[in-house]
């Protein structure tokens, strides 16, 4: 049998008679149906307390943290009141002063108390940038305009999903790159794009959407270490606003006809997918005729860039007062001081110029990126410079 819930008391006192008429633990504690555990500890708490530890012991503790004795919360509220700008610490040393004989309190607990009458003013959080897209060009020449994107994913037939990267042009349509992956970590797009603008060339601009490895929700203008990357080899960045693919619609036409074509059915592993990508980028790119091309097909558009990818060079800053390299974990390390930036620039060069006393401009290129004080240590960013500065891409 189990406790009554109707007198747990009365229970307890059943289980103590009978074990003191002498009949086993073992028994009792399996016709009470409860564990040795359990049994022992009532038995025990009766030989040592008496009937009254058969009762319910309170859990209320026996104090309560951040409280305090009335008339010291009152003194404390009212010593807020009369000095605002004093915070905790000096609070409490106002009352070990006042009061040397009573047992000072934490400045924890003072915090609590002051937080509790709604006396702390909170610091606003720093909210992250929400993307919103930038100014979007219409070229009409090759290279002057990529597009890219991943197409959503799909499973194989080994049941492992596939990500395709996909690259276009857009003023040709030119399938410039279709690579199948089993992830869209950032470290694999950058393997595609290092292939690419080795075969191809560099665009003047690529224009992507706003999520990941194209951008970021926590970097500094939601810039992501890769589209940095593009950055320094000299390629703007052009997103599309949130919810809004049309924006990308010949990209995402492509998309379409790639889904029909090259992924029902799907390929039973990654390699034969793959080939059925490059078949598709073949004929789309040199057989297939474009009704938006009058008719003709995207390699008889398309040339390779002019711009030929070199790799990266060193960033200096002649016209600011230091140049300092961003630490691995994408801090400034200035006068001792460590300034927290953004892990995307962390190993690129960037300069800073101090514009007032203990103020400094940290600049990444061209662009401005904020400011910072000695004093505060965090950096206040500038409006966006990606989003508003757009070259134009057609030419007459």
């Amino acid at each position: 049998m189990s406790w009554k819930e109707c007198s747990v008391v009365d229970e307890r006192l059943r289980f103590i008679a009978r074990k003191m008429d002498g009949e086993r633990m073992s028994d009792l504690c399996r016709e009470f149906g409860i564990s040795r555990k359990t049994g022992y500890k009532i038995w025990n708490r009766y030989q040592e307390c008496g009937i009254e530890a058969l009762t319910d012991r309170k859990r209320r503790p026996y104090r309560y943290a951040n409280q305090l004795p009335l008339q010291l919360e009152i003194a404390i509220v009212e010593t807020k009141k009369s000095k605002s700008t004093w915070g905790a610490p000096k609070i409490r040393e106002r009352l070990i002063r006042k009061y040397p004989d009573i047992h000072p309190p934490a400045t924890s607990t003072v915090h609590a108390i002051l937080d509790r009458h709604g006396l702390v003013k909170r610091r606003r959080r720093k909210r992250n940038h929400k993307p919103t897209g930038t100014s979007l060009s219409n070229p009409n020449e090759a290279n002057d305009l990529w597009c890219t994107d991943y197409k959503g994913e799909f499973m194989l037939g080994n049941k492992q999903y596939c990500y395709p990267l996909t690259i276009t042009d857009y003023a040709s349509r030119f399938i410039i790159a279709c690579e199948g992956m089993y992830t869209n970590a950032e470290k694999y797009a950058f393997t595609v794009f290092e292939r690419v603008f080795r075969e191809y060339g560099l665009p003047r601009a690529i224009r992507s959407d706003n999520g990941v490895p194209f951008a970021t929700s926590h970097g500094f203008f939601n810039l992501s270490k890769l589209s940095v990357w593009w950055l320094r080899l000299g390629i703007q960045i052009e997103r599309i606003k949130p919810g809004n693919p049309q924006q990308n619609g010949r990209h995402e036409r492509m998309h379409l006809t790639l889904k029909k074509e090259a992924t029902k059915p799907a390929g039973m592993n990654l390699l034969q997918q793959q080939e059925k990508f490059d078949r598709f980028v073949e004929e789309y790119n040199q057989q297939r005729p474009h009704q938006a091309l009058e008719m003709k097909y995207p390699c008889e558009l398309y040339e390779r860039s002019h711009r030929a990818h070199k790799g990266l060079e060193e960033l200096f800053y002649p016209f600011h007062d230091k140049t300092i390299t961003v630490t691995s974990c994408g801090r400034i390390c200035h006068k001792n001081l460590k300034i927290h930036l953004s892990q995307v620039f962390a190993g690129q060069n960037v300069g800073i110029t101090q514009v007032s006393d203990k103020i400094w401009l940290v600049s990444f290129m061209d662009y401005d990126l904020g400011y910072f004080d000695e004093q505060s240590r965090r950096m206040e960013p500038l409006e966006n410079p990606f989003s508003l500065k757009v070259l134009p891409m057609s030419r007459e």
